[in-house]
């Protein structure tokens, strides 16, 4: 569905090409100061245009407050936050509806809800509904100061070199993927429950939510098949859990160890490539050749890192209420 939490628990509506996005955050703590200022740093992260490959699209992200806030300070209740959309240009996709686009919801969305879905720029399976996330990952950063969390792309189009990995879809005129590396300091130990409600399954639950995100690992993740136990082992050297290694990336038995908490995102191709394509036309029953037109990333890597921050955040605040390691009333 589209809620996600169990105490700081989220709620993403809107449309990419509709009036608004926004987002209802309901369990945060009262009495937080909180003013739509806070949230424009990481929303000026999120947005297009800013760096080389990413899409031209420039909407202005600017926080409408509709509830929970009272004179600058969090009220307990509910907090719904509003984002216009401002700079559409739904014309890009009337013209290609009839071919549902290779690597987006279209198809599916289709067959699921009989037509009814707004198509217009991927609609409700836009990534544009994160900005709504972003702010309510501003807002749970807020309430964990002594926590940091940096989430950055170390990797495009398998180039180590950004510019050289871009590059790569420039000379093409195709989109390419990228790897995303998140590292959190200063988390207590014991967040996170075994099975079920773990760090590892919480945080995998929305980090799979954001779109574009194939694969997810921690620590030493897919390179730990290749390892002997007594290489991947992490070694306990101090009474407060420091661990003489991390390849366990600060988890244990789906449990927050006092490490750094790291993980790693495979992030897809952008599916919508300028390079000419060969799909059906669910008009004629036939497959043809065709081009995607419109403003799109060539690589949406370049945008995600502070979502993944925000979704890390979310996560984060959720088990620390739950462990009350946050006050109720700040």
């Amino acid at each position: 569905m589209n809620s996600f939490g169990r105490i700081f628990r989220i709620s993403i509506f809107g449309e990419s090409h509709g009036e608004c996005v926004g987002i209802a955050i309901d369990g945060c703590p009262a009495g937080l100061s909180l003013i739509p200022e806070d949230l424009l740093p990481d929303l000026e992260r999120r947005k297009g245009g800013k760096q080389k490959g990413t899409t031209p699209r420039q909407e202005e992200d600017c926080p409408i407050f509709k509830s929970g806030i009272f004179n600058g300070k969090t009220t307990g209740f509910p907090i719904t936050i509003l984002f216009e959309n401002k700079n559409t240009r739904s014309e890009d996709y009337n013209k290609q509806r009839s071919i549902p686009r290779p690597g987006h919801a279209d198809w599916v969305a289709h067959q699921k809800f009989g037509g009814n879905e707004d198509y217009r720029g991927g609609g409700h399976f836009s990534a544009r509904l994160t900005t709504g996330i972003v702010a309510a990952g501003a807002i749970a950063k807020k309430l964990m100061n002594e926590i940091s969390i940096h989430a950055e792309v170390t990797e495009i189009a398998g180039e180590k070199d950004l510019e050289k990995g871009l590059q790569k879809a420039i000379d093409a005129k195709d989109s390419v993927g990228g790897i995303i590396e998140c590292r959190v300091t200063g988390l207590p130990v014991g967040l996170g429950e075994p099975y079920f409600d773990s760090i590892e399954s919480g945080l995998s639950h929305i980090l799979f939510a954001i779109p574009a995100v194939k694969g997810v690992e921690f620590g030493a993740g897919f390179a730990a098949a290749k390892m002997f136990g007594s290489q991947h082992n992490d070694a306990i050297e101090s009474m407060e859990g420091k661990t003489r290694t991390n390849h366990a990336g600060g988890i244990v038995g789906g449990i927050s160890n006092g490490n750094e908490l790291v993980f790693r995102l495979a992030v897809k191709p952008t599916s919508s490539t300028p390079k000419e394509q060969n799909s059906l036309n669910w008009d004629t029953g036939k497959t043809e050749d065709f081009s995607i037109k419109g403003r799109h990333d060539l690589c949406v890597a370049l945008r995600a890192p502070v979502i993944v921050e925000a979704v890390t955040a979310l996560v984060l605040a959720d088990f620390m209420l739950l462990e009350q390691k946050i006050k109720r009333i700040q």
